[in-house]
């Protein structure tokens, strides 16, 4: 098991993409410590991640808004409580909680700009000031954000194609500042078999099927995998890197 002792702190494990991270770590033989906005969520989560629990490795849950500083403490102290330590931070929150997914940039107001922003960076940023400097002491800790292909841009996502854009930004910076003991990578997903697709039209969704490569959407278990090798041992002399989850797509105009 790759991550047999290993201690990991997941946020988002509520959502399709955070419970396949969390799974997965979880039947590598990780402990983990897991939170979400929404307790329905979580706890569904908590029940299947349970069930997956190797070699006496623990679960830990708090419901949280992790983009507060005092609700992601509270999550990093539950973990450091329950666990003493976190090793691996795998920061999954993120995303758009605007009612329309698609807004130009013209019309869009400064409340879903603050909104998006935070959504996308206030987390990593909270738990990587509560979690990293114990890694540096230990010298060992591997932090992985998530971005998106559409950092590079997108027609009527200006707020959530920027917001990713400082994650991949901020994941090269938090590489040079935590070395050489601390491995910071970021997962650059194409579109993944989400929540997201209950708000796209069948039109719009053919299209995202047919641009990758591979002609098929992502599923949460490609993150999953990602986050997997990228928090292993296998994957210790690899940092400030992006790495793109997308079926072959690629950031790029037009």
């Amino acid at each position: 098991m790759r991550l047999q002792g290993k201690i990991a702190l997941v946020t988002g494990a509520g959502g399709p993409m955070g419970r396949a991270v969390a799974l997965r770590f979880a039947q590598e033989g990780a402990s983990l410590a897991i939170g979400d906005i929404s307790g329905n969520r979580l706890a569904e989560a908590e029940a299947d991640i349970r069930k997956e629990l190797k070699g006496g490795a623990r679960l830990a849950a708090l419901r949280g808004n992790a983009t507060v500083k005092e609700e992601a403490q509270a999550l990093a102290n539950l973990a450091l409580d329950s666990f003493g330590r976190v090793d691996l931070l795998v920061n999954i929150v993120g995303g758009i909680r605007a009612k329309t997914m698609f807004e130009p940039m013209l019309e869009m107001d400064a409340a879903r700009w603050s909104e998006t922003l935070a959504l996308n960076l206030h987390p990593n940023i909270h738990l990587a000031q509560i979690l990293v400097p114990g890694m540096l002491q230990r010298r060992y800790g591997k932090v992985v954000n998530v971005s998106s292909i559409n950092f590079a841009g997108e027609p009527g996502s200006s707020d959530y194609s920027a917001a990713k854009a400082a994650v991949a930004s901020l994941t090269r910076t938090m590489a040079m500042e935590f070395a050489p003991h601390v491995n910071v990578n970021c997962i650059v997903p194409g579109l993944i078999r989400t929540s997201v697709m209950d708000r796209m039209d069948a039109a719009l969704r053919r299209t995202y099927e047919q641009k990758p490569l591979l002609k098929r959407l992502g599923e949460p278990v490609d993150i999953a995998n990602a986050a997997l090798f990228l928090c292993s041992d296998e994957a210790s002399y690899i940092t400030g890197q992006l790495l793109a989850v997308s079926g072959g797509n690629w950031p790029a105009l037009g």
